[in-house]
């Protein structure tokens, strides 16, 4: 009698304390198309098929569908983004980039005939609540430029004006194209050579796509072709914080990022 009330126990015992698995079984698709190198022989109508030899087990790879590069997805933008482009625009990415960065946290969906239809006016609509930009990458460009000091070296020897071609000429040699009309001027006129002006800030403003506006820091420094006559050079003296050369652009200076609080 005994034993028989012990083993049901026993079972139920074992059932409770066993170890529970925690185990996510997940399907993996995976497909690899194969041939055969050597083909099978053929066999003859109503006649059994001639046995296979391990030669016709030998495989060859043609395709791999883990390695192919996926298609890009269509996605179109539910706001401004930097890169990519305006509100309703079409834009064709990766899928993972789409999937991670603009459909999880809603900045585009999906190109359906529903979703066309729906953001089809946001390209000509002057009323659209968000702010179009002139470009996708306008706003890089605005950020990139905030973030430089731009060095204008201007001659120690040889009497000089501070005019908009020597700004496009320091913009290049940092790598930007920047044409002359397209550069704001100081209001105040600029000119040297003064050394009171060495190693002191000022502040243009560049405009682009005749919409977007960024001022950009700059600091003077003097040169001269006489070895003897120049200026040591200071090391990383963009991480100084010096004095303007107008006390009326220390408001708009303070509210560029420099380049000593910049992350690396």
């Amino acid at each position: 009698m005994w034993k028989s009330i012990i083993k049901p126990l026993n079972i139920v015992n074992k059932a409770f304390l066993s170890p529970t698995e925690n185990v996510v079984h997940q399907q993996l698709r995976t497909t690899y198309v194969l041939k055969r190198k050597t083909p099978p022989r053929l066999h003859k109508k109503n006649s059994d098929p001639k046995p296979l030899r391990s030669r016709h087990y030998v495989y060859e790879l043609v395709k791999n569908e883990e390695l192919e590069k996926k298609a890009n997805i269509n996605v179109i933008l539910t706001t401004y983004v930097e890169g990519l482009g305006n509100k309703g625009e079409k834009v064709s990415v990766k899928p993972k980039y789409a999937y991670q960065d603009l459909l999880l946290p809603g900045l585009a969906v999906y190109e359906s005939p529903e979703n066309v239809e729906k953001y089809k006016d946001f390209m000509t609509n002057p009323m659209s609540d968000v702010e179009a930009h002139s470009s996708p990458t306008a706003m890089l460009t605005v950020r990139s430029l905030s973030g430089i000091m731009l060095s204008v070296v201007m001659n120690k020897d040889t009497h000089w004006s501070l005019k908009p071609w020597h700004i496009k000429v320091s913009f290049r040699k940092c790598g930007y194209i920047v044409p002359e009309h397209a550069i704001i001027m100081p209001e105040q006129e600029i000119k040297g050579p003064n050394m009171d002006l060495e190693n002191r800030e000022f502040f243009v403003t560049v405009k682009i796509n005749n919409k977007e506006t960024v001022p950009v820091r700059c600091r003077i420094h003097h040169w001269s072709t006489e070895v003897k006559d120049r200026i040591p050079y200071a090391s990383e003296f963009w991480k100084e914080k010096v004095e303007p050369i107008f006390d009326e652009h220390s408001s708009v200076l303070n509210s560029i990022p420099h380049k000593a609080e910049l992350k690396k």
